[in-house]
């Protein structure tokens, strides 16, 4: 079995569009939360959203872009920077080695924009010959394949707001098992109020519209709901030997991965899934539950999810749980981004030496059990993490890393 090693990672974030803005913004625990005037229009009950802001398009020609739906393009963007960082040339890449898998569950706005040009047009060949690909879960490889030209693993997951952390656990296991010397990997989530609007209905989302930066707040006894977000997060793996051989800058080791499922409801989650993950993924990195220094939870701010997650982290790790977060507090839950985006939030932190709040923290719930959760950010990086994330259906994904 081979080690696995991080050596590049990028993230377009409502926090920032690069590495160093984002990481300033969980330092200083700054939300990316909005309201969205055209939600209010339209009669959302919660117009509250996470907000990418002053991204740049032109980082691809209009033609490239006529196939990528948004969050693809942001997914171009941030795999482009871990590229960088990790040093790696298109001819480094270009071949049957290197491979991209990406956490993706859906592609609305493209099925929605061609339906609406139909209706208007009454053709079909009106609609063009980019929609198809845009409108497919699997846009973000087909597209990024083609761009960056890779010729190894090429594929989507599709796991709800698992799948991200799913997308790297299997990009990980394939360079583990070798049958990969190197995989980008990640995932993608659209910010635009048609993929959200029936989400709104169900009454999931945060209604402190007047607060728009408190609304999300995880583990804390008033949460009333998640705020959506989105964007886009890429990890460089790498086979640990062959990165050491090339003088490649290690960020940190992936040591273990851990999937379960709870086999009960679609949106409620159970009281011991996440758990199995967790105890899987610590199994296969060889550490003692003991040794985690940081847990970034999955916690949405729901008060049933955020509940099942503290019961779970509990049966793990004791009465002394080790310090939390969810950075969801300041992002809002970034769906099926969500866990890929949780490992490039933890490696900024340590490659800058800090460890993020939960922000809006501010009155512990009676009803969950007792947990070490981080009101003000820790001025020290975390050396041994555990990344949680979970989906509808029962779905979850949990990854421990190590930084030095």
């Amino acid at each position: 079995m081979h080690r696995v090693a991080i050596t590049g990672i990028g993230i377009i974030s409502c926090l920032g569009n690069d590495l160093n803005s984002v990481g300033l913004a969980l330092r200083e625990g700054r939300s990316g939360v909005v309201v969205d005037p055209e939600r209010v229009e339209l009669g959302f009950r919660s117009p509250l959203t996470g907000q990418i802001r002053d991204f740049d398009f032109s980082v691809l020609s209009r033609k490239q872009r006529k196939s990528m739906p948004d969050f693809a393009v942001w997914a171009y963007a941030c795999a482009a920077e871990a590229l960088a960082m990790a040093g790696l040339t298109a001819a480094d890449i270009q071949n049957d080695q290197t491979g991209l898998i990406y956490g993706c569950d859906s592609s609305c706005i493209a099925a929605v924009e061609q339906v609406d040009t139909l209706r208007e047009k009454k053709e079909t060949k009106a609609i063009g010959s980019g929609q198809i690909f845009r409108s497919m879960t699997s846009s973000i490889t087909m597209n990024l394949n083609t761009l960056f030209q890779t010729r190894g693993a090429c594929w989507s997951l599709s796991s709800a707001c698992s799948s991200g952390g799913h997308a790297i656990g299997q990009a990980a296991d394939l360079i583990r098992l070798g049958r990969q010397e190197r995989v980008l990997c990640g995932g993608a989530q659209e910010i635009n109020w048609e993929s959200m609007c029936s989400f709104d209905g169900l009454g999931a989302f945060s209604a402190r519209v007047d607060e728009p930066a408190a609304a999300s707040r995880p583990f804390d006894a008033d949460r009333d709901g998640l705020v959506p977000g989105g964007g886009a997060a890429t990890v460089v793996l790498e086979r640990y030997d062959l990165a050491q051989k090339r003088g490649a800058t290690i960020l940190g080791e992936l040591l273990g991965y851990g999937f379960s499922s709870d086999g009960g409801q679609l949106s409620v989650p159970s009281e011991d899934g996440i758990s199995r993950a967790m105890r899987m993924a610590l199994d296969q990195s060889g550490l003692m539950a003991a040794e985690i220094d940081y847990l970034c939870a999955h916690a949405t701010s729901t008060p049933a999810g955020d509940a099942a997650e503290a019961i779970n982290i509990c049966k793990v790790f004791g009465p002394k749980t080790p310090p939390i977060s969810s950075l969801k507090s300041m992002t809002g839950h970034e769906l099926w981004m969500s866990g890929a985006s949780q490992v490039v939030y933890s490696t900024i932190m340590a490659q800058q030496g800090f460890i993020a709040a939960n922000i809006n923290y501010q009155q512990p719930d009676s009803a969950l059990p007792e947990l070490n959760i981080i009101r003000e950010t820790i001025l020290h990086p975390p050396t041994k993490v555990v990344c949680n994330s979970a989906g509808f259906g029962g779905t979850n994904s949990a990854l421990v890393l190590a930084f030095s």
